[in-house]
This record gives C-alpha cells, sequence and structure tokens, in this order.
C-alpha cells in the first residue's frame, strides 16, 4: 500500500506514505491498512493527508515510481468538489496619512466584534 501511494504521487515519500497507513489515515474499502497490505485493481484508497482526503479507485498497480502524466492513469479520482469558500466582504481601509482609529471609532469596532465574535 505505502509502495502504491507513494508511486502515483498521492503522498510525496514512500515514509509518509507508511506513517500515514500506520496512523489510521488510509483504508481500502473502508478497513484500516497497514503499509504492507497489497492492494488490487477496483479497491477504493481513502487518504487523509495535509489537511485534504482524497478517495480514488485504483485501475493499475505499480511499484516504481512513475511521472505525472503516467501516476494519474493509474487511479480514477473520486474526490468530491470541494465547495465554495464563503465570501467575505473587503476589509474597510483607513486613508493613507489619517493615523489610527479615534476613540470613538475604537468603541465602534468593540462593539461590532462583541457582537459577531470577533
Amino acid at each position: 500500500m505505502d509502495r502504491w501511494l507513494w508511486a502515483v504521487r498521492l503522498l510525496k515519500t514512500r515514509a509518509e506514505a507508511a506513517q500515514a497507513c500506520r496512523g489510521g489515515h488510509v483504508r481500502v474499502n473502508n478497513r484500516r491498512v497497514k503499509p504492507a497490505a497489497a492492494v488490487r485493481v477496483g479497491d477504493t484508497v481513502r487518504v487523509r493527508a495535509h489537511g485534504k482526503t482524497r478517495i480514488v479507485e485504483i485501475t493499475h498497480v505499480i511499484d516504481k515510481r512513475v511521472g505525472a502524466p503516467i501516476a494519474v492513469r493509474c487511479y480514477i479520482d473520486n474526490t468530491p468538489a470541494t465547495p465554495p469558500a464563503r465570501e467575505q466582504g473587503s476589509v474597510p481601509r483607513r486613508a493613507p496619512g489619517t493615523g489610527g482609529p479615534s476613540k470613538r471609532e475604537r468603541r465602534q469596532l468593540e462593539r461590532f466584534r462583541r457582537k459577531f465574535g470577533y
């Protein structure tokens, strides 16, 4: 398992892939796997690494690391699309040279922050 994850470039190093397996961040067909687990064509692999979860289906089993264009053909990416980030309003800016906020403006900011939990 760790060798396949490294070979298809889902994780940067083989050591990182083995550590992810030992930590329970890799699942094959909804089962936790060890780094030495065998993989087969058709298995569904769920990998959680770098703050993202990837869900892939194995189409080719390889042992050697290959280039990125070839590696992409070894699996089908079934990862759901991430929802767009919540749009935030623009941050109000002070005009250059006007200095810091006045006492009245600071109090308004404090009220706003208390009200909306900032």
